[in-house]
C-alpha cells in the first residue's frame, strides 16, 4: 500500500509540474510573438527603447529628441561658449581699430604694444580664431544630442577638453606677452597716449578668457566622466524576450519534459525510487 501510495504521489507531484511548464513555455511564446510584432511596425527592440526613456550619455539624452533653446542656452558650457565668444570680439576689435597708431612726423603705423608687431598680430590672430572656435563649438552643442554614436559622444567630448584647454593655455600666453609688452612701451612712442584703453582692454580680456576656456574644459571634462549609461548604450545587447524565448526549460529535479502518460515515465519512475529522487527504496 505504500508503495502504491507513493507512485501515485509521484505521478501527480509529476504530472502538475509538467502543466505548469507547458503553461509558463505557451505564455512565454506568445510573449516573444507579441514582441517580434512590435519590432516589425516600429522598428528596432521595444524593449531597449522604453529604457532609454530618461537616459543621458556625455550629457545629453537619446537621439532624435526636439531642440529646447531656453534649456540650451541655460546650459554651463554654452553661457560660457558665448562669453569667451564675446571676449574674442572684444580683443579683436581693440587691436584691429587702435592697436596700431604713427608718430606725428612719421606715416608709417606701428603696433601700440613697444612697436612689437608679432604682439598685435599674436592678438588679432587668437582673438579671430578664438571667435571661430567658439561659433563651431556652439554649432556643435546643439547638435550634439542628435549624435546616436556613443563613440562619436566621446571623441566630441574629448576635442572639447583638449581644444578648450590648449585655448586657456594660448590666452594664458597672450595675456603674459601683451602685458609684458605693454609695460615696456615708452611714453616717446606714444605723446598722444592713442589707443591706452583699448590697449589695456585687450589685455584684461585676454587674462578674462583663460578662466572662460579653462570652465568650458573642466565642465567637458565633467561630461565625460558621466561617460555613457550601459543599460542604454551597449555595445552588445541582446534582446531580453529572445534570450527568454530561446532558453531551454527542464523539468523539477532536471528531468527532460516528458507527458505523464508517455513512454518515459517509467523512466521517471526508476529515477524517483532509485535514491536519487528523495525516496528510499523499501525492500519486502
Amino acid at each position: 500500500m505504500d508503495t502504491t501510495r507513493l507512485i501515485a504521489t509521484s505521478h501527480g507531484g509529476e504530472a502538475v509540474r509538467q502543466g505548469a511548464r507547458e503553461r509558463r513555455a505557451t505564455i512565454l511564446t506568445a510573449a516573444a510573438v507579441e514582441r517580434g510584432g512590435e519590432e516589425d511596425q516600429r522598428g528596432g527592440c521595444p524593449e531597449r527603447r522604453r529604457t532609454m526613456e530618461g537616459m543621458q550619455a556625455y550629457g545629453a539624452g537619446k537621439a532624435g529628441g526636439a531642440f529646447d533653446p531656453v534649456t540650451f542656452f541655460q546650459q554651463p558650457q554654452t553661457i560660457l561658449r558665448i562669453v569667451s565668444w564675446l571676449f574674442s570680439i572684444v580683443i579683436f576689435g581693440c587691436i584691429a581699430n587702435e592697436g596700431y597708431i604713427n608718430l606725428p612726423k612719421e606715416g608709417e603705423e606701428h603696433c601700440i604694444f613697444n612697436h612689437n608687431q608679432n604682439a598685435c598680430n599674436y592678438g588679432v590672430f587668437m582673438g579671430s580664431m578664438a571667435f571661430l572656435c567658439c561659433m563651431a563649438f556652439l554649432a556643435l552643442d546643439v547638435y550634439f544630442p542628435q549624435i546616436s554614436s556613443v563613440k562619436d559622444r566621446k571623441k566630441a567630448v574629448l576635442a572639447d577638453i583638449g581644444v578648450s584647454a590648449f585655448w586657456s593655455f594660448m590666452w594664458f600666453v597672450g595675456f603674459c606677452f601683451l602685458a609684458n609688452q605693454w609695460q615696456v612701451t615708452k611714453d616717446e612712442d606714444n605723446p598722444l597716449r592713442e589707443g591706452g584703453d583699448a590697449a589695456r582692454a585687450a589685455i584684461t580680456f585676454s587674462f578674462f578668457s583663460i578662466f572662460t576656456w579653462a570652465g568650458q574644459s573642466f565642465l567637458a571634462f565633467q561630461r565625460y566622466k558621466l561617460g555613457a549609461d550601459s543599460a542604454l548604450f551597449s555595445q552588445e545587447y541582446t534582446d531580453p524576450s529572445q534570450d527568454a524565448a530561446g532558453a531551454p526549460y527542464t523539468s523539477f529535479g532536471g528531468d527532460d519534459l516528458e507527458s505523464p502518460g508517455g513512454g518515459g515515465g517509467q523512466a521517471n519512475n526508476d529515477g524517483a525510487f532509485d535514491g536519487t529522487g528523495g525516496y528510499q527504496r523499501q525492500d519486502y
